[in-house]
């Protein structure tokens, strides 16, 4: 992919949530199954995230939508980042660098105090890209439970 400049803006259209979908649905079935708590989350990401607080943010190389991350409330200064994903042919171009540190600001702006996420070892890139950013390790009974069967990594991140 020829590197272009990356706008990043939250969800703003039917184009843009059928994006999130498709992104998401390719990393998560490349490597996993979709589970139910996927296919909620992925059917309207307006009501399942933005009507409850949280945040999609979409990453466009010019009209092209390469990527995304969602900010997914589920407390009082806390929210989840959730559904990071760049399309296969942007991979190694920093969009997903651009992605988390858009979010995290994003939280900051929002009064979100803490930064939780879930993913798995498989995810090498990912995991170290999170650690890159300043999240930690904590075990998985410092999260409530898991609605996905995938889920072995925990992380936090504190922003105060």
């Amino acid at each position: 992919m020829t590197m272009q400049t990356i706008t990043i803006a939250p969800l703003q259209d039917e184009a843009d949530a059928v994006a999130f979908r498709t992104l998401n649905e390719e990393w998560i079935t490349t490597h996993f199954a979709l589970e139910d708590a996927d296919r909620a989350v992925l059917a309207d990401p307006q009501h399942a995230i933005v009507d409850q607080g949280g945040t999609v943010l979409i990453a466009r190389a010019g009209e092209q939508r390469v990527g995304c991350v969602a900010l997914l409330r589920i407390g009082d200064g806390v929210a989840e980042l959730v559904k990071m994903s760049v399309a296969p042919e942007a991979r190694g171009s920093g969009i997903g660098r651009m992605l988390i540190t858009a979010a995290i600001d994003h939280a900051r702006e929002q009064g979100i105090t803490k930064l939780m996420l879930e993913s798995n070892q498989s995810l090498a890139p990912a995991v170290r890209l999170y650690e890159s950013v300043g999240f930690q390790h904590v075990p998985a009974s410092a999260h409530a439970p898991t609605p996905y069967s995938r889920a072995d990594v925990f992380m936090d991140l504190d922003l105060v």
